[in-house]
């Protein structure tokens, strides 16, 4: 559902490091608290800069990495030895809870595209314990989320879940490079969706996202505005 609901709580920080900080030890946390009541703790994590260092900082933390499961909201057509990938971000900002058994599962499967590797893509996600006690994700300026971009190809399909399957392929406008992504029924298979941001720019986007409107023009709005699963927001200028 689109509208309606508790507005998302928005935790606002002094600026980058102390963002990092709180936000590493409410993750640290949540994993603590999800190993107890469940056994394991489910997460599902973001590209890009500043997650990076947030996942840097949690790979410090002494936590039961060997019941912790990880995937990524989205990712690029690339393969792990490519800059790019998302997966081999994650792989090397928390390499001391992978080496401690932390298990994660990628989403770029072999065939040429996206569309290529869904069924097989979803399949590998099947081994993730749901429902995930943490979906994190960023925001795009373009007020895109996973890879959910305005005016791309597929992006019906990854808002609705057409398909029957955990993931779509999406191609942004401008063609390159061709994306796999959660869809949001996946993505709502939570029990709390926290969205990472920084900057007065994302933030004014954020404002107008906010706000009704139509979620093709801003996807981040398909998130923002559910009223399935409770969304926090991490900001910092």
């Amino acid at each position: 559902m689109i509208g309606g609901g508790t507005m998302p709580t928005i935790n606002a920080h002094a600026d980058k490091i102390a963002l990092v900080t709180a936000f590493a030890d409410h993750i640290a946390g949540l994993i603590r608290d999800a190993v107890t009541a469940y056994g394991r703790a489910s997460l599902v994590l973001s590209g890009g800069t500043t997650p990076a260092d947030l996942f840097a900082r949690l790979d410090t933390y002494d936590l039961p990495w060997d019941k912790v499961y990880m995937t990524l909201s989205d990712e690029r057509w690339v393969d792990l030895d490519d800059p790019a990938s998302n997966e081999a971000m994650v792989r090397r900002t928390l390499a001391s809870a992978v080496a401690k058994g932390a298990t994660v599962v990628g989403l770029k499967s072999v065939g040429a595209t996206p569309a290529d590797g869904l069924a097989r893509t979803s399949s590998r996600l099947a081994t993730m314990p749901r429902p995930y006690d943490l979906v994190l994700l960023g925001m795009g300026e373009d007020s895109h989320t996973a890879s959910f971009f305005p005016g791309a190809t597929g992006l019906a399909e990854a808002l609705s879940g057409s398909l029957g399957l955990a993931v779509a392929a999406v191609t942004p406008a401008g063609g390159v490079p061709a994306r796999i992504t959660l869809t949001l029924p996946e993505l709502l298979r939570s029990r709390a969706v926290a969205l990472l941001i920084t900057g007065d720019k994302k933030k004014a986007v954020l404002d107008a996202a906010l706000t009704l409107g139509p979620v093709e023009a801003a996807p981040v709005r398909s998130v923002l505005h559910q009223t399935q699963v409770p969304v926090s927001i991490w900001w910092a200028p």
